[in-house]
């Protein structure tokens, strides 16, 4: 089974109101990976809503990397690079990563030898758990494996995520 996807962003000029983040968001230390909650979250110039958006993502679970935090703003990078400010409650926690560079399988075992349960093509995005040793428990809605960690954008190289 294939999966494609590619990523949606662009200039929208609707309003958004959102709440403000949870104190103890504060506390993260940068940079860590993240990934958007909302359905559409606008990536802004500076932190405040008084900076121009520069991008709007409809993509939730997209993984960002933040790279700073200034009060309810979180500096985030995206995976094509695009950096630029985002309201932290637009985030989540949820660790996500997306399939870069070729076609991946989906293995049963963390080893370049498993059994291949799947593939997913560049753009793809799934939940990422149990990485360890260079390889990721990869789930694109329910049809999951181990993939290996260079080929994901959204976890660092040889970082252990439960």
């Amino acid at each position: 089974m294939r999966w494609t996807t590619g990523l949606a962003c662009g200039m929208a000029a609707v309003g958004l109101i959102v709440p403000d983040a949870p104190a103890d968001a504060q506390a993260r230390k940068t940079p860590y990976y993240a990934s958007i909650s909302a359905g559409q979250a606008r990536m802004r110039t500076g932190p405040g809503r008084n900076y121009p958006a520069s991008w709007l993502y409809i993509r939730s679970g997209l993984p960002v990397k933040v790279i700073g935090i200034y009060k309810e703003w979180r500096k985030v990078e995206d995976p094509a690079g695009v950096e630029g400010w985002m309201q932290a409650n637009l985030l989540t926690e949820r660790r996500t990563a997306m399939v870069a560079g070729a076609e991946v399988a989906l293995r049963d075992t963390p080893r370049a030898a498993g059994r291949v349960q799947y593939r997913a093509a560049p753009g793809v995005i799934g939940r990422i758990s149990q990485c360890s040793a260079g390889w990721c428990w990869f789930d694109v809605k329910g049809r999951s494996g181990f993939v290996e960690a260079i080929h994901l954008w959204g976890v660092d190289p040889g970082e252990d995520v439960s």
